[in-house]
């Protein structure tokens, strides 16, 4: 995944984030966080997401790791993941749920790579989430902190 993505590739491999949360809210889709574990405990999680590390399933299917890859893996503790665990999340999430597989990233770039890889591996319904964890915290930040009325008040 080191070739450029023509706009129409991305278009194709490319969700919003309020259609990506409405799938998920809709039962249709499942949303793979693949930061690394030291990301998400620095920066904070997104609720209700599985954590699949993307450079740790890359390393483990063989692939060559860039030295930006290398270094943002070597910088965290590696999640205990196998290639049985990994493909038996994933097959328990798109074919046995038939879910949307929706990757999110810190910032919307690393998910693409993820939905490619996931498409590669015969995972077609595999979506990459845009302006991921950023865009999640600002919509995040924008919504209202008061809870809206009920009906007993």
């Amino acid at each position: 995944m080191d070739d450029p993505i023509s706009p129409e590739e991305l278009a194709a491999l490319e969700v919003t984030l309020p259609t990506a949360l409405e799938l998920c809210r809709l039962g249709l889709a499942s949303m793979i966080d693949i930061r690394q574990t030291f990301e998400i405990e620095m920066k904070g999680a997104i609720p209700d997401t599985v954590h699949i590390p993307l450079f740790e399933v890359k390393r483990m299917l063989g692939h060559t790791l860039t030295e930006d890859e290398q270094d943002i893996l070597d910088a965290g503790k590696p999640k205990d993941m196998d290639a049985m665990s990994f493909f038996s999340m994933i097959n328990q999430l798109h074919h046995a749920r038939d879910h949307l597989l929706l990757c999110i990233c810190n910032s919307g770039r690393r998910s693409i790579a993820a939905a490619s890889l996931l498409r590669s591996l015969g995972y077609p319904k595999a979506l990459s989430v845009a302006g991921g964890f950023q865009a999640w915290k600002k919509l995040k930040d924008a919504a209202p902190t008061t809870a809206p009325p009920t009906a007993a008040s």
